[in-house]
């Protein structure tokens, strides 16, 4: 009898070791094809949800994750939201711990009519505007006689949360906003214009041309950021806007800033190489044109060359299409620089000579 419990109580010990040695491998450390190997053949892709608490479901997970590597089959796995465990219910493995939640946090409210918003918090603060442009939002209802009620009443409340003066600037911001996006400028951008028209003196604004002013503000705000905009690009999303109107408005600026600090207007100085990238782009050259173009505008700014950035770089854009296999023209450079083809011949034989003289040409 001795012998048999000794013989039972060894092959016991035995399975326990060959079950130690063949202990279930890790499923974060395995191919996806090992993982696809050891899973069940047959698994169902019914989700249940059963809720425990506030903060637990449990869940029987979808064919990709039901299978518990500790219990070796198909189970319900327990979800802790709090925590972010994923918990086998059998032998209370946790597969996965601090996971992240990546589905919306929308929550989905209704309203008399069943209509669905999933909003929960207004716009965001501008700090422009008084009170940070904080206000109670009303929502529209759409297709039934008390959502046209709602419209009204929401459209009422807009009105009375701003000032006029907040009104006024809204309306300033937006027309600010459609420029810039027409010229692809970046936030940074869109809000020194908006801090630059929030300090000019209202009453004397007003009574000048508002888009010439929109307009000389982006262009400040362009040149301060150092991302400078020609004149004619900035008229050309501004529109209806002339030079003329533009420069007038931009002295104006200066003139009421410069009152207000007590000093001249900061802007950043202006150089051919600022406008080397997007001239390029826009002519579609290559990468290595860009490049030689970028060499020799930073060599031109070591000649005493007496003509604007921006013609020095359509010159100089010019002489190395010229140089090179591309097939662009003189007309193809004007009409994506904005500068005039014989001013661009002129600068451009500048350029070529004080290369030569140089020797770099």
């Amino acid at each position: 009898m001795t012998k048999i419990k000794s013989k039972n109580r060894n092959k016991n010990q035995k399975s326990v070791r060959k079950l130690i040695n063949t202990s279930p491998p890790d499923p974060f450390s395995l191919h996806k094809s090992q993982f696809n190997s050891l899973r069940p053949k047959s698994l169902s892709p019914s989700l249940l949800l059963y809720s425990l608490s506030a903060n637990r479901t449990k869940v029987k997970m979808s064919d990709s994750d039901l299978y518990c590597f500790e219990c070796r089959r198909e189970t319900v796995i327990i979800v802790d939201h709090a925590a972010g465990d994923a918990i086998c219910s059998e032998c209370g493995l946790v597969l996965e711990a601090r996971s992240i939640d990546e589905s919306s946090e929308w929550r989905t409210f209704s309203d008399d009519t069943n209509d669905n918003d999933p909003n929960r918090v207004g716009g965001p603060t501008n700090p422009l505007l008084s009170n940070g442009g904080l206000s109670t939002i009303i929502t529209k209802s759409s297709g039934t006689r008390s959502g046209s009620l709602f419209s009204e009443i929401g459209r009422l409340q807009n009105r009375m949360s701003h000032s006029a003066s907040d009104q006024a600037l809204i309306r300033a911001f937006g027309k600010i906003g459609d420029m810039a996006d027409r010229l692809g400028l970046v936030n940074t951008i869109k809000d020194r214009a908006n801090e630059l028209y929030k300090r000019l003196d209202e009453k004397s604004a007003k009574s000048r041309n508002q888009d010439a002013i929109f307009a000389a503000c982006i262009y400040i705000a362009c040149r301060q950021e150092n991302a400078p905009r020609t004149i004619k690009e900035i008229c050309t999303a501004a529109c209806g806007v002339t030079k003329k109107d533009l420069g007038r408005a931009r002295t104006f600026i200066e003139k009421q800033l410069g009152v207000e600090t007590g000093s001249l207007v900061e802007m950043g100085s202006i150089h051919a190489a600022d406008f080397v990238k997007r001239f390029c782009s826009a002519l579609g050259l290559n990468l290595s044109s860009v490049k030689a173009v970028q060499r020799v505008v930073e060599k031109c700014e070591e000649f005493d060359i007496r003509n604007t950035p921006i013609s020095i770089a359509a010159a100089v854009i010019y002489v190395i299409v010229q140089q090179s296999d591309n097939s662009k023209t003189i007309k193809d450079v004007a009409s994506s620089t904005g500068v005039g083809e014989s001013t661009i011949r002129s600068v451009a034989k500048v350029v070529e000579d004080k290369l030569s003289s140089s020797g770099l040409f």
